[in-house]
């Protein structure tokens, strides 16, 4: 399947009432930097909600371990999309910022993303998933 949509803006800074900021968390829910804060202190992720809905946003652990862990994580995300299609979920480049890891590495968690037309994905991960 081709990914035939639009891709995740660098810069999220309003969101319409159905739409989700899907952002890197660390477990415990501590939202002091990158899209975290942002997720934080614009589109009310809870402080102390590492994984899951909360305010208008997604929190999806990143910090917590290796590649394996973060591939676990994405598919419950994926689990929660497919059950809220009423709902556009815009990924942001997880774990690419302050966890480290590089779009090569994390972009392919999301190949079964590409099926879902409510899941939103940056474009680098797409050229990753699609070569």
């Amino acid at each position: 399947m081709e990914y035939n949509r639009e891709y995740t803006p660098e810069f999220i800074t309003e969101l319409k009432t159905n739409e989700i900021f899907v952002f890197g968390s660390n477990i415990r829910g501590m939202h002091g930097g990158g899209a975290a804060r942002i997720a934080n202190k614009k589109f009310g992720a809870e402080w102390g909600v590492g994984e899951g809905l909360t305010g208008q946003c997604y929190a999806l652990p990143t910090m917590e371990g290796g590649v394996d862990y973060i591939a676990g994580k994405v598919q419950n995300f994926l689990v929660c999309a497919k059950t809220h299609p009423e709902l556009k979920f815009y990924v942001t480049k997880i774990a690419c910022g302050i966890a480290g890891f590089t779009v090569a590495e994390i972009g392919p968690l999301f190949s079964d993303a590409i099926m879902l037309e409510n899941v939103i994905l940056p474009k680098e991960f797409v050229e990753v998933i699609e070569k």
